[in-house]
């Protein structure tokens, strides 16, 4: 599995660690110097993980209050989608495992439909720019440009690295979480979160 471990930040950026089968990648929540539409090389193939990843939160509970914004600018509050069940995806243009899986939750928000919402939030200091360029770069048409400049909202919800997923029942409360990379595009994931967000 592979994070971008938020514990690293003050640290600043490079390889941490590698162990039996993990590779952990620090770095600062801010962008590196590169520009935000380059797409590091893995240097080992990225392995997705299973849905089997998700960590329940018993009981569930309310997200902090915490504002992301949309592609011209306008902020959001989950709030602001209550009733719909929703999944979070905190994520970057640059971070390796984040990229790895955007596919897979572009193909879950195609399957989903209008019963919730797949929300990428971008922390890239390239804005909503980079996160489009990325897009087209990738074939990404079922996602919309969605950014959460800073990682604030990142930090608000007690993510320690990227890529962390919420997944936020119709109630809006927040039922699990999975850190690092995960193929939301099977049949188990499409089930496992139709049941957690009901």
């Amino acid at each position: 599995m592979r994070v971008i471990r938020r514990r690293a930040l003050v640290a600043g950026a490079g390889i941490v660690a590698v162990g039996a089968g993990s590779l952990a990648i620090a770095t600062r929540w801010g962008k590196p110097a590169a520009p935000d539409i380059h797409t590091p090389e893995p240097p080992h193939p990225v392995t997705l993980q299973g849905i089997d990843r998700l960590v329940a939160l018993d009981p569930p509970e309310l997200p902090a209050p915490a504002t992301f914004i949309d592609e011209a600018g306008h902020e959001h509050r989950l709030a602001d989608f209550a009733g719909r069940g929703i999944v979070v995806n905190l994520w970057a243009t640059w971070c390796v495992p984040c990229v790895a899986e955007m596919p897979a939750l572009a193909a879950l928000a195609g399957r989903l439909g209008e019963t919730a919402l797949v929300l990428p939030l971008s922390s890239d200091h390239g804005g909503a720019a980079a996160v489009r360029t990325f897009y087209a770069a990738h074939g990404i048409a079922t996602l919309s440009v969605w950014l959460d400049p800073g990682g604030l909202a990142a930090r608000a919800w007690g993510a320690q690295g990227i890529p962390t997923t919420l997944i936020v029942d119709h109630a809006g409360r927040e039922r699990a979480r999975l850190e690092g990379g995960a193929d939301w595009g099977t049949d188990a994931a499409f089930a496992r979160l139709t049941q957690l967000m009901a």
